[in-house]
């Protein structure tokens, strides 16, 4: 297999027009569409680069910032963790996971905007009455923390719709004080009753939509057919995974890290590309171990689109202490009960100070003598409007001059 450019662009152009021939983008898939390809190439503009010293000049593109382009990201995710800071508080922290059966797949290809909402709100209203219940948490009504992320996918890019839950061990009492969970076990609460609770929010929810038809013909079967299919549903095990506490702040950012702003794939899973399909890593197993799918370049496509989601929709929601509503002044209380100090304003960075702080990279210095600065000499605007999908696009060349800039 020829060695080549790897990532999720240049699968889309290399095999974009293979799956374009059999299928309909949405608007939102359109989009990221059109960014990815176009992402730090002339398409979208740039600048280019002189050192003062050596001469040494090169052009630097702009990257589009969609939400699903594996390249961009990296930066949104360090300042989305920064403002977190303020906000994770000095106690255990759990993480869980609320997963939907693979039954409810072609209702949420259907109505994906009405799934998320549902899964968003059923597992904020299971965890909130779990925390409220003086069993658990040692106070009756008391307020959690916790934040909520989405993912749709498996390793291998098939459909898997469920939310992470990363969430702190006690709650915010009516007094002002923070209480710790009455009980220390392995586990916050037992996760088969969180199934259970959660499981009957969610079809009482599924119910409610189809008698009101808020999401029209059940996409699985006839609307007759309901009541077997809600039997089957109730059947199936709606999967709910704890770990064991997790400790201070440190390891709650660095574990929320792992989750918040990540793509379908990351290009560095992408291991090759080539005319027949595409060759990337999956996890084999819970020790890190990997191995190798090969898929056909119009599948990879058609799998990568799957998560792609509707317009508008919020990946990372926050409940409790941290909802918006109610940050201010309850985030307050929490920190005063447990003897925080007051958090410092965090200042916005610029690109570079991002760079130098996160990478080591002073992008000012000259690669070349590695003593002079780099300026700007020239400016190439970006285009009013990207190519649509399957159109010829500039191709990718960090080091040369785009087409007409000389």
């Amino acid at each position: 297999m020829a060695a080549l450019t790897h990532g999720v662009a240049e699968v889309l152009r290399r095999h974009g027009a293979a799956y374009l021939a059999h299928h309909t983008l949405s608007t939102p898939q359109a989009k990221a569409w059109r960014a990815i390809v176009a992402c730090r190439t002339a398409a979208l503009g740039g600048q280019q680069l002189a050192c003062q010293s050596c001469g040494h000049s090169h052009w630097q593109y702009h990257s589009c910032r969609n939400r699903h382009c594996p390249q961009c990201g990296a930066r949104a995710k360090d300042a989305w963790l920064q403002g977190r800071l303020a906000e994770v508080l000095p106690v255990p922290y759990t993480h869980l996971v609320f997963t939907l059966p693979h039954d409810l797949n072609a209702l949420y290809g259907a109505h994906p905007r009405w799934v998320i909402d549902a899964l968003f709100a059923c597992t904020a209203q299971t965890l909130s009455e779990f925390a409220a219940n003086p069993k658990w948490m040692g106070e009756k009504n008391g307020k959690p923390a916790f934040s909520l992320v989405l993912h749709t996918w498996t390793q291998d890019l098939q459909r898997h719709i469920h939310v992470h839950a990363v969430m702190a061990c006690g709650v915010l009492a009516a007094d002002g004080q923070w209480r710790a969970p009455a009980r220390k076990p392995d586990f916050l609460f037992p996760v088969r009753a969180l199934s259970k609770v959660f499981r009957g929010k969610f079809m009482a929810a599924l119910a409610s939509a189809h008698k009101d038809e808020q999401i029209g013909r059940d996409p699985q079967g006839a609307d007759a057919d309901w009541r077997k299919r809600s039997r089957q549903l109730y059947q199936h095990d709606w999967v709910v995974y704890a770990k064991t506490p997790l400790g201070g702040p440190a390891q709650v950012l660095e574990y929320l890290s792992r989750y918040t702003h990540r793509t379908a794939i990351g290009n560095q899973r992408i291991r090759a590309v080539d005319g027949q399909g595409v060759v990337f890593s999956v996890r084999a197993d819970a020790k890190g171990g990997k191995r190798m799918v090969r898929l056909d370049g119009a599948e990879f496509v058609r799998r990568f689109l799957l998560h792609v989601l509707p317009t508008g929709i919020k990946r990372i929601r926050h409940y409790g202490v941290l909802a918006s509503a109610c940050k201010g002044a309850k985030l307050a209380q929490a920190r005063q009960a447990l003897a925080m100090p007051a958090p410092n304003p965090t200042a916005l960075e610029s690109a570079g100070e991002f760079l130098r702080r996160v990478a080591r990279i002073d992008a000012a210095q000259c690669p070349c003598c590695g003593l002079g600065r780099m300026r700007v000499v020239q400016v190439l605007p970006g285009p009013a409007r990207l190519p649509a999908p399957g159109q010829r696009a500039p191709t990718p060349d960090c080091r040369g001059p785009p087409c007409g800039a000389r």
